[in-house]
């Protein structure tokens, strides 16, 4: 496989990324390293303050694979939140995750694309049929409930 003493290829390209991130963090996000697994990390977000998610701290759990970055990250939010496209078990339906992904991502990338979510929830591709449903047909109530969440779960 890799030569001795080489880093994997996948460790060499998460160690790149957690120096960018560490410089550079994405807006309301941070991410590292659970320990001294670089395949294994814990990221939060801050809920955005334009959405019923604000005042929120949400942490999530990122994996890394061998494969990666030709596998996309494994994401799931480790805080309950009210949103159609995240279900009781944190996973997320976000197309990056799965079909869409591409190497060039960064988990930079997809963290900004989760908080994006948070703002603007997908209810056309929805992990949570019912808030999804909701979502659509009665707004007020959806962003009431997803705050009281978010005031329960997340603060």
């Amino acid at each position: 496989m890799s030569k001795k003493g080489g880093a994997p290829p996948a460790a060499k390209r998460i160690q790149k990324e957690l120096a960018e991130i560490s410089l550079d963090p994405p807006c309301n996000c941070s991410a590292g390293p659970k320990g001294d697994n670089l395949f294994e990390w814990v990221s939060t977000i801050m809920g955005p303050g334009n959405s019923p998610y604000a005042g929120g701290v949400f942490f999530l759990d990122i994996h890394f694979s061998q494969d990666y970055p030709f596998k996309p990250p494994k994401v799931l939010f480790r805080t309950k939140i009210y949103h159609c496209n995240i279900n009781s078990g944190g996973a997320i339906c976000l197309d990056i995750l799965k079909d869409n992904w591409s190497p060039a991502l960064t988990i930079s990338k997809v963290l900004l694309s989760i908080c994006s979510l948070l703002t603007d929830a997908n209810p056309n591709d929805p992990l949570v049929a019912n808030i999804a449903q909701q979502y659509l047909s009665d707004r007020e109530t959806h962003d009431r409930i997803a705050a009281e969440w978010t005031k329960k779960y997340a603060t």
